[in-house]
């Protein structure tokens, strides 16, 4: 078990009051040595074991995994993205196929794959092909050590933040092919503008992080989510847990900016600004390769969410519910934020975009990880 504060952190993922104080906080990581991976909950349930039973049950928590994100971004990205623009902007949504214009998820896929793909001349075809698949690879691979509930983790390696980051990076080389294969200089400009933006803000995504792994001690995803188990505050019968969006909210407002740039929503959707470079890198894309671009799109803002709700907002912990469900009701949140963001807040030009990242977001992350570092040293 790990101690922290005034709080003791089981090894079956509660957090339970001490006697000098601290209040239950249920759901709550167990610390890295005592973690249930869902590699390790799969053979148990199937009772296999030997030199392949990791690598299936690996695969079988693949599958289940990239299931459920594709069915959380068919219900998301199609249908619950035009329901929650058209509340924000007061018109009617989807409603007409299936009840509440759910089917409208199976026509869009229906209509979408069955289109024709169309190759423009000139593309450098390998490139042009293999971007999609890269996109989406980047983002479903960061899936892989985020703490989603208790034993429902593919993996906690040591490095997982680093891994996290690392992989969600790869997107950028598929904006780059997508963009120069494209043989349009539309595209070519909109790849460009992508990768300048993620240059300009993922850095000081990642020293935002950093100041986290300073509080936590940690780059393992199971011990920054333990770390954040104790209560921060108790008033009464209400108990503040010690979620770093409490503890360092300037850190958490940094990293939800940064991370709207990341995703490529208002204000910061200059790659894809349709009145100037028409859909920016994806122009040329059509049929299968156009919902695989799209799919990329809110698969990364998944990530986003799920990186900020493991950081930030104590991962899978909350009262009363599977801690399952509370992490997705922190995603889910997330992708709300974004879609809101989208809806009401303009774009700037692109530009002020870079300056924004390099001239503001970097000086403030920098400054935030400084001064966290500062109070660590000075309570320890």
């Amino acid at each position: 078990m790990v101690q922290s504060g005034n709080g003791t952190t089981t090894a079956n993922g509660t957090a339970t009051a001490t006697p000098d104080g601290a209040a239950n906080a249920t759901n709550a990581s167990a610390a890295a040595g005592d973690v249930t991976t869902l590699t390790e909950t799969i053979t148990g349930l199937l009772g296999i074991s030997g030199p392949g039973a990791d690598f299936l049950a690996g695969l079988i928590g693949g599958a289940l995994i990239i299931t459920f994100l594709l069915t959380l971004v068919a219900v998301s990205g199609i249908w619950g993205k035009r329901k929650i623009t058209a509340a924000f902007t007061d018109r009617v949504a989807v409603n007409r196929v299936g009840p509440f214009g759910l089917l409208i998820i199976v026509a869009d896929a229906v209509r979408l794959l069955s289109k024709e793909l169309i190759i423009p001349e000139g593309v450098d075809r390998p490139a042009w092909d293999i971007a999609p698949i890269v996109m989406v690879f980047s983002a479903v691979a960061g899936f892989a050590v985020i703490p989603m509930g208790s034993g429902i983790q593919l993996a906690d390696p040591e490095a997982g933040l680093v891994y996290v980051f690392a992989t969600a990076s790869v997107a950028s080389v598929g904006l780059v092919m997508a963009g120069y294969s494209s043989n349009n200089k539309y595209s070519l400009l909109g790849g460009l503008r992508a990768v300048a933006q993620n240059l300009a803000y993922e850095i000081p995504l990642i020293i935002t992080a950093a100041s986290v792994v300073v509080f936590a001690g940690s780059l393992r995803m199971s011990e920054i989510v333990a770390a954040q188990a104790v209560p921060l505050l108790e008033l009464g019968p209400i108990v503040i847990p010690a979620w770093y969006a409490f503890v360092n909210p300037f850190a958490f407002l940094l990293f939800m900016a940064a991370n709207l740039a990341e995703v490529g929503r208002n204000p910061f959707d200059v790659p894809e600004a349709p009145t100037e470079i028409v859909a920016g890198w994806q122009t040329e894309y059509s049929s299968v390769y156009f919902v695989l671009g799209y799919l990329s799109e809110f698969l990364h803002i998944f990530l986003g969410g799920a990186i900020i709700a493991t950081i930030f907002l104590g991962g899978p912990a909350g009262p009363v519910l599977p801690g399952f469900l509370w992490f997705v009701i922190k995603m889910l949140a997330v992708f709300l934020f974004t879609q809101w963001m989208r809806s009401a807040i303009p774009r700037v030009r692109i530009d002020q975009l870079i300056e924004i990242g390099w001239k503001g977001m970097l000086v403030l992350s920098f400054a935030n990880l400084v001064l966290t570092a500062v109070i660590v040293g000075v309570i320890a």
